[in-house]
């Protein structure tokens, strides 16, 4: 009789155990859960700023949440001029702070637009690596389309480059690639 009196109290201050295990990995799943869901309530709070041009109501800068994307820059333009030609236009991507977006008119030819403003913008001001198209970064000496699209899926993979001297983790950029590059790019 005592031994099974003994089996039921070892039994019980086992079960007792593992539903203690068992609670305090459910609490830490939930507080992980919360952590996760306010960490991306806080990057939807962080404002970006892009201009957006062409066929849209009120071009200029405007301010949205980050993680916002062009749908939502249009409707924070005023909306689609009559004339806008949307058809090459991925509404549902998301944009990046510093991000130009043009909308182009009915019959317009866009390549001398983009050539233009890539030209420009190149002329007096440096590549922010942080932002830059593939097109834009293939204007740096000695970054080819590869390199380039390396650099983009990095961008993706690490988030922004903390510091100009972070591309050199990119394959194909060593020492003297990043020296050439060095004067011409920014964060």
């Amino acid at each position: 009789m005592k031994k099974i009196i003994y089996i039921i109290i070892i039994t019980l201050i086992i079960v007792g155990l593992i539903y203690t295990k068992i609670k305090e990995n459910k609490y830490e799943e939930i507080k992980i859960e919360e952590t996760n869901i306010n960490n991306i309530e806080e990057k939807e709070n962080e404002l970006i700023k892009i201009h957006i041009a062409g066929a849209v109501i009120l071009p200029g800068v405007i301010e949205l949440n980050e993680g916002s994307r062009i749908t939502d820059a249009i409707e924070m333009a005023g909306g689609l001029a009559e004339e806008a030609n949307i058809r090459k236009i991925n509404l549902a991507k998301k944009i990046e702070d510093g991000e130009k977006i043009y909308i182009p008119y009915i019959g317009e030819d866009i390549s001398d637009i983009i050539d233009e403003e890539i030209d420009i913008s190149n002329a007096n001001s440096k590549v922010n690596i942080n932002t830059a198209t593939q097109t834009e970064l293939e204007l740096l000496t000695g970054i080819g389309p590869s390199t380039a699209l390396k650099i983009i899926q990095y961008r993706k993979a690490n988030g922004k480059f903390k510091n100009i001297e972070e591309i050199k983790n990119i394959d194909g950029i060593g020492e003297a690639k990043f020296e050439k590059i060095k004067d011409d790019i920014c964060i």
